[in-house]
């Protein structure tokens, strides 16, 4: 080196690599610390997670070593860290390093996790994993119900046992460790002679000696069996045939049936189930329905070993109550003799509570529905009647169009107020509550019902002397009130007494009624009674369903009483019904008290502002995304003096917005809007032009913006549809 180039160069260039070196070394040595600080982290995060989890779980490597146990693992097995996680289980599996190694290949194959029942001495145990990051594993131990202990099971368990193929006892459940006296392993151990005889009376050893018992058997797949063990009749012998009266006393309902349905014994339990219809010969679709296929398949299947669900969810036949069970279904052997023997649960509680949720659902998703079709119809609405307005002001009474024009305004209204009925049931409307006195509001519309349930129907109301306030929409109030006048109207077609009565109640404990609880405190209660027909108990729980009517077709369209219940849940009240045939029904609503009565603000100042409309001068920025509304409002506010500026969207009132020389002292804007909603863009907006007013329109309800309105100063709203003088008073007020 020192032939071609000065030794200084040489030192200079060997001392820069090893400056190199150390750097990248340190480079590299700061990468593992902060890979390793980012897991740690990780780690630490999940133990977190994990700590106060009831089941353990253990974070570990790859190789199984235990970086992490969470408090129940460190309470059940004592485990330390570094220890492994076959090690801590070797007490609740067998081979608890082949479940591990089985379970941690099958995660990180598939789609990071696993999970795997495992039978032990102590009952079913899940062990489940998860791939966390830095190859690291995340284990759940977690103790599950034992098969028949579950969901719909009625009474103690009858003894089983699971074995396998070679006939190894893999699993007792606690009926069997109770009768044979303890946990064992193997057929030969229990049975005093082998093969086993299925369908008939075999002897086993106990703890107390020799028994009896009737041995059936069910394929539980997978090459293993279900063994059931059962009490014999009182003269069986080994060598006798399993008579059914050894099925008398269980605790289970147990129903036999021909493979062709038809019914060959039953025991005690079961006739009390399915009630006087269970008879022998009945065939089975005479007393239960709701497969979806016909039940002889059924046990078509399940005679020839091919049936997939081992049970299923059925309606019974009964004509005094609906009842549900839950029917198992395993094939019988007797004296070369092949039956279907079907295990029964009450599961009526169960199935009632899955229809209630189901109908929750379905009442929410019908109630999006009405709350969007009644916002896109109000958008039509305001500019059909918007642009009637405009046509109503070039044309004077005695023009001849004037009177189609009336017509189109006076229809559009009523379209209106069906809009406000999908509101009402939806629970979307805007409501303007105020404070009432039920005798008054009473009061008032009692000429209007005593036209509605005409002469043959006698109208009679009662009022407690001492009635308090309440917060309420008097016009809905109203509306609800019609509604079941109306109803009660027509549960008495030869006539009678419709009883309208109030009165102030109060719940010293809640009342827990019709899956609700009402609190403690004081209520003004309105009942609405007739003598009518009564509605029958099956229908009782389906009024208030929307488009649900015992009416003729043409008399009735199932939204009064639907509506009734979104006016008053939405108010804050409570509504229930009591009915009994031939006796008539009672309609109960439960509003809150209000303690005080303030003042009603003075109605002078809006009187005069509806008598004449004023014009005003300023600028306008118009921002709606329906071109139809958006033409009329900018033409009404036209005609009024005002300056408009109009923008389809959010984004298009901002850019307009960028001039810093452009002057606006309104925004009229809609709420809900592709993009940006109306707050959104607003609150954008007011940063710069804190001194501007806002008004929001919308054909959804007001609660809808109420949280977001609160934080944007000097805006109201006014709800669509609305007219042209609506819409020129709203602006006015709000610029003056």
């Amino acid at each position: 080196m020192a032939y071609f180039a000065p030794e200084p160069l040489v030192q200079l260039g060997l001392a820069a690599a090893a400056a190199a070196l150390m750097g990248l070394a340190g480079a590299i040595t700061l990468s593992a610390r902060s890979t390793r600080l980012r897991t740690d982290m990780a780690i630490a995060a999940i133990a977190s997670f994990i700590e106060k989890d009831g089941s353990p779980s253990f974070v570990c490597t790859s190789d199984g070593e235990v970086i992490r146990a969470n408090g129940a693992a460190r309470q059940v097995f004592s485990t330390r860290r570094g220890e492994t996680l076959a090690g801590t289980l070797r007490n609740t599996f067998a081979n608890p390093g082949g479940i591990i190694f089985r379970l941690k290949t099958a995660a990180q194959t598939d789609n990071g996790a696993a999970r795997e029942d495992i039978v032990t001495r102590k009952g079913y145990m899940r062990l489940a994993v998860h791939v966390l990051e830095a190859d690291q594993l995340l284990w759940r131990l977690e103790t599950v119900a034992e098969a028949g202990q579950g969901r719909g099971s009625d009474g103690p368990s009858l003894p089983m046992m699971m074995t396998g193929r070679s006939g190894a006892v893999l699993y007792m459940n606690e009926g069997a460790r109770s009768l044979i006296g303890g946990r064992s392993k193997s057929l030969d151990a229990i049975f005093d002679s082998l093969p086993v005889r299925f369908g008939s009376v075999n002897q086993i050893t106990t703890t107390e000696g020799h028994m009896n018992v009737l041995v059936t058997h069910v394929d539980a797949g997978a090459g293993r069996t279900a063994i059931y063990l059962l009490p014999p009749g009182e003269e069986a012998t080994p060598n006798a045939s399993a008579s059914w009266s050894s099925f008398e006393d269980l605790p289970v309902p147990l129903v036999r049936f021909s493979p062709e349905g038809d019914v060959c014994k039953f025991n005690r339990k079961a006739a009390d189930l399915i009630g006087t219809d269970l008879a022998d010969g009945v065939h089975i679709s005479k007393l239960m329905e709701g497969l979806g296929r016909p039940i002889t398949d059924w046990l078509g299947e399940t005679v020839s070993g091919r049936a997939v669900q081992q049970s299923e969810f059925l309606r019974l036949k009964r004509t005094d109550k609906e009842m549900f069970v839950q029917v198992a279904l395993s094939r019988m052997t007797d004296e070369d003799e092949t039956s279907v023997v079907a295990v029964l649960a009450d599961a009526t509680e169960l199935k009632t509570l899955e229809a209630q949720f189901v109908q929750s659902q379905k009442m929410q998703a019908i109630g999006q529905l009405a709350g969007g079709v009644a916002h896109d119809f109000n958008n039509l609405l305001t500019a059909i009647s918007g642009h009637c307005d405009l046509l109503l002001l070039r044309h004077d009474q005695g023009d001849p169009d004037y009177s189609d024009l009336v017509q189109i305004n006076q229809n559009a209204n009523r379209a209106a107020a069906l809009v406000g009925q999908l509101l009402a049931f939806s629970r979307k409307q805007t409501l303007r509550p105020e404070e009432l006195d039920l005798r008054d509001t009473m009061s008032d519309l009692t000429h209007l019902l005593n036209r509605l349930v005409g002469e043959r129907v006698r109208l009679s109301l009662s009022h407690d002397p001492v009635l308090k306030p309440i917060r309420a929409d008097k016009r809905q109030l109203e509306q609800v009130l019609m509604n079941l006048v109306v109803n009660a109207r027509d549960a008495m077609p030869d006539g009678g007494e419709i009883q309208i009565e109030t009165e102030c109640i109060t719940l010293k404990e809640p009342l827990e009624r019709d899956r609700v609880s009402v609190p403690v405190g004081d209520y003004v209660c309105l009942r609405v009674i007739d003598s009518g027909m009564g509605i029958p108990a099956d229908k009782l729980q389906k009024v208030f369903e929307p488009f649900y009517t015992t009416k003729r077709t043409g008399e009735g369209t199932g939204l009064g009483l639907s509506t009734a219940y979104g006016i008053v849940k939405q108010t804050g009240g409570f509504i229930f019904v009591d009915s009994n045939i031939s006796q008539g029904t009672c309609f109960s609503i439960m509003f809150p008290v209000i303690e005080q009565m303030t003042p009603a603000p003075a109605k002078s100042t809006k009187i005069d502002v509806k008598m004449e409309p004023k014009h005003g001068d300023g600028v306008i920025l118009l921002v709606e995304d329906e071109a139809p509304v958006r033409a009329f409002a900018s033409r009404a506010l036209r005609l009024r003096g005002y300056t408009v500026l109009e923008a389809e969207s959010a984004e298009a009132a901002l850019k307009t917005l960028e001039d810093e020389n452009l002057s606006v002292d309104l925004f009229v804007t809609d709420v809900v809007m592709p993009g940006k909603d109306g707050p959104s863009w607003v609150r954008e907006a007011l940063k710069e032009r804190p001194e501007v007013r806002v008004v929001f329109v919308s054909g959804y309800a007001e609660d809808r913006l109420n949280n977001q309105q609160d934080s944007i100063p000097n805006s109201v709203f006014l709800p669509k549809p609305f007219s042209l003088n609506d819409l020129a008073e709203t602006v006015h007020r709000q610029l003056h």
